[in-house]
């Protein structure tokens, strides 16, 4: 039988540091710090894509990647949504394009870049038969994906690694394909870790994957858009947003063929935000609009009377703006978290 404490993300009982004694609280105003002078500010830009943004990252999915497990799923991506279909198997469908695009083969061996705490490879190890390495930047990540992992006793096709993918630990040519889900968005160095997934990958295979991106609605001039692409970079841990032709152009940059892309958007029957904006849901309460104010209001009261630790009120209360800023993106159409791209690495000369 369910007790009440099933009902709240595992971070708010105690079953990691980073939101005990308060250490919440600093975690998210130094976060704060890279985004404190506004839209315009190359300051903070910067900072945010120094080695000190990339530990603010990893700080930011110590702290929100429970929630986001409770909250949504163990996959921490949008999906192209049909009418009338469960959110979880939109999910698998959007994950399950990508092995079918690579051309993957059983036991063939993939990479997945931002890994999350693993939904996405996990699922794709067993419907594609093939074996994943993730890799996540942060530690708590890889601490909860590989214990997924034993518990469906995936450990001999899925592992994930803790390491930056911009700087991947692995030899030259050691996967059959790389995959990214929604990643990559964390960084604007793009030619620089596509360059590192076509190191890693052998001749002839490929890269695929969603990015998050301003659309060609975008105008830089307005303030309104301006602002509301800003707000999702704040409250997702963004340090800027590319455009499909700096996408596009990397890749290239990066030595890859480009075979496809498109805005997978286009292809969703409901709005890519959907699932942020519905209204009651018995099956899915938890990641509806209602169900993130019912989780803010618990949190909140139990950090009252100490059961849960200081701090988890602030990361709850940062995650529902940021549903909020999505949606509002969303709906003036300049964003997209599913820029779909599909890229080759060519075969080697043969002598």
């Amino acid at each position: 039988m369910s007790s009440w404490s099933d009902y709240i993300p595992k971070v708010l009982k105690f079953e990691k540091t980073l939101g005990q004694d308060g250490k919440a609280v600093n975690l998210i105003d130094d976060y704060n710090k890279m985004y404190s002078h506004g839209a315009e500010s190359e300051q903070d830009r910067f900072l945010r894509e120094s080695e000190k943004g990339k530990d603010m990252v990893s700080d930011f999915y110590n702290l929100v990647s429970d929630f986001y497990e409770w909250g949504w799923a163990q996959s921490f991506h949008f999906a192209v949504i049909q009418k009338g279909e469960p959110f979880e198997a939109s999910l698998q469908r959007y994950e399950y394009m990508l092995p079918y695009r690579l051309g993957v083969e059983r036991d063939q061996h993939l990479i997945d870049l931002g890994c999350g705490i693993g939904g996405p490879l996990r699922n794709i190890a067993r419907f594609a038969r093939c074996k994943v390495t993730g890799v996540t930047i942060s530690n708590y990540q890889v601490e909860r994906g590989n214990q997924l992992n034993r518990e469906l006793n995936l450990q001999d096709r899925c592992k994930i690694v803790h390491g930056d993918f911009l700087n991947l630990p692995f030899e030259d040519e050691t996967f059959d394909g790389a995959y990214t889900i929604e990643a990559t968005c964390h960084t604007m160095e793009k030619t620089k870790v596509y360059s590192e997934a076509y190191r890693v990958i052998k001749p002839g295979c490929c890269f695929a994957g969603y990015e998050w991106c301003v659309t060609d609605k975008y105008d830089p001039q307005n303030k309104e858009h301006r602002e509301a692409k800003f707000a999702v970079e704040v409250g997702n841990g963004l340090p800027d947003t590319a455009t499909f032709d700096q996408v596009i152009q990397s890749l290239k940059e990066a030595g890859f063929e480009v075979l496809d892309y498109y805005d997978a958007s286009k292809y969703s029957e409901l709005p890519w935000y959907y699932p942020l904006k519905a209204g009651f849901s018995i099956k899915g309460f938890r990641h509806t609009r209602v169900g993130h104010y019912f989780t803010h209001i618990t949190v909140s009261a139990l950090e009252k009377l100490g059961i849960v630790p200081k701090g988890s009120t602030e990361v709850s209360k940062m995650l529902v703006k940021a549903a909020q800023d999505l949606v509002r993106a969303g709906e003036l159409g300049i964003y997209i978290p599913m820029f779909f791209f599909l890229a080759r690495k060519p075969e080697k000369p043969k002598a």
